[in-house]
């Protein structure tokens, strides 16, 4: 009997110190793993072109965060930053990238943003439409439409994706055709015109390029005639500020465009959001165990 006793407790007391064992070694592993991540990067963000705004941006993040000593960004295009990101994704490796909502990215694969402590990419964004001074008293009707546009981030994060495949005036007519009640509420008590021309400025932007093109039906419902000009931001604020275009549904509020926008403010009526939850940052597929830009491992 007091073998029998002995021999229990024997296996009792090895089971637990195998226990306490394995949960110390599974903390290292963790520990372990996080270091990984950071080794497997090699230490690198997937940016885009040198020139970009958000560039300048990750530049910070890599000089504020003291946890990414030795880090650096790796530039190119935004299109080789997306082919990185789908071989990643399709072998399901870690990547951080440089991101940006809305874009179809996000409709395409399951990914996050990391969370930035230090705030240097700003919070969510606003896409807001701007009109020149006037636009209100000569053609109401044109302002009262694009007073009331407002779209949806998950929507057209879709529509992008569906851009793809198609080109933007034939995602656009997809959109307005499965959303007529949509615009039927942008254009309700609104009298038609009979050509009256209008002119948007847009940027050479996927979702100001979706956004300008269903607008532009909105308002051809209604008997406009619209013409959409590609211009770059500085040139998009200026036109608008000196009536060369008559509106504007481009415009990031208040991080991407607010030196733009301070400049020529009383030069242009602000008819608020056009899209809320606008976002720039850096962001990992979901797969990756790692919600913070501190949770990243400095280079030894």
């Amino acid at each position: 009997m007091m073998n029998f006793t002995w021999k229990r407790l024997g296996i009792i007391f090895g089971l637990s110190l195998s226990l306490i064992v394995a949960g110390c070694g599974s903390d290292d592993g963790d520990a372990q793993a996080e270091v990984n991540i950071s080794e497997e990067l090699d230490y690198t963000i997937t940016g885009t072109e040198p020139g970009a705004g958000q560039t300048q941006k990750n530049e910070e993040v890599l000089d504020s965060y003291d946890n990414l000593a030795g880090w650096e960004q790796e530039l190119s295009s935004a299109g080789a930053m997306l082919t990185q990101l789908t071989d990643a994704i399709d072998n399901e490796e870690p990547i951080v990238f440089s991101a940006w909502s809305p874009h179809y990215k996000f409709a395409q694969w399951d990914l996050k943003y990391l969370d930035d402590p230090q705030g240097i990419h700003g919070d969510e964004e606003q896409i807001t439409t701007i009109a020149r001074e006037g636009l209100k008293v000569e053609i109401p009707e044109a302002y009262t439409i694009l007073d009331r546009i407002q779209l949806e981030l998950p929507d057209v994060e879709e529509a992008l994706l569906e851009a793809q495949e198609k080109d933007f005036e034939t995602v656009a007519q997809d959109w307005a055709d499965a959303n007529q009640e949509i615009i039927t509420e942008w254009t309700d008590g609104v009298d038609s015109v009979d050509g009256t021309s209008i002119e948007l400025a847009l940027l050479p932007w996927d979702d100001a390029i979706f956004t300008a093109n269903v607008a532009k039906i909105a308002l051809e419902q209604q008997g406009f005639q619209v013409t959409l000009t590609q211009v770059d931001p500085a040139i998009m604020f200026e036109s608008i500020a000196t009536g060369s275009a008559d509106a504007s549904l481009a415009v990031w509020m208040p991080v991407t465009h607010a030196g733009l926008y301070e400049q020529y403010e009383s030069d242009f009526d602000d008819l608020g959001p056009n899209l809320d939850g606008a976002k720039t940052g850096l962001a990992v597929p979901a797969y990756m165990d790692i919600d913070s830009l501190e949770d990243l491992e400095p280079k030894e």
